[in-house]
């Protein structure tokens, strides 16, 4: 498996990027490596929106990643995500649920034991969250 917290060339240990305000009611931000994404416009994520969609997509390229040779029996992999925030500013995240649907040829002792790995190890995005407080459960349900 490739780990999401693994060092790669396009993710080493220090990261840059730029966030810049467009002036018509949005922002772009740009990465180090040259990538640009629309942030808080009228058609794209608020910041508290993409961090839990990179959390539940960190979590699934560990997944997916970890299955290996078996990646080809996967017919379908999503992660539906649930997130609860304090009623009081700064409205932080409290809890978070993650239901990871799998339809495959796969053995689900080993999906369980992919998403468990992905939690308590390799998704830094995930582990950042619940290390300031936010509590995290999940489901599988696996398609035939």
């Amino acid at each position: 498996m490739k780990p999401t917290l693994e060092e790669t060339p396009l993710l080493g240990r220090d990261m840059k990027g730029e966030v810049t305000w467009t002036g018509a009611g949005g922002y772009i931000g740009t990465t180090g490596g040259g990538k640009s994404f629309n942030i808080y416009g009228e058609d794209s994520p608020s910041p508290t929106e993409m961090l839990i969609h990179a959390h539940a997509a960190c979590s699934l390229i560990d997944v997916v990643g970890g299955l290996k040779e078996r990646v080809d029996n996967v017919e379908f992999a999503t992660i539906e995500i649930e997130v609860e925030m304090a009623e009081d500013y700064p409205k932080v995240i409290t809890s978070i649920h993650m239901k990871y649907i799998i339809k495959g040829d796969i053995p689900e002792v080993l999906v369980r034991r992919l998403i468990e790995g992905s939690h308590e190890k390799y998704c830094r995005v995930g582990i950042m969250i619940t290390r300031s407080g936010a509590s995290l459960d999940w489901e599988l349900e696996m398609l035939s």
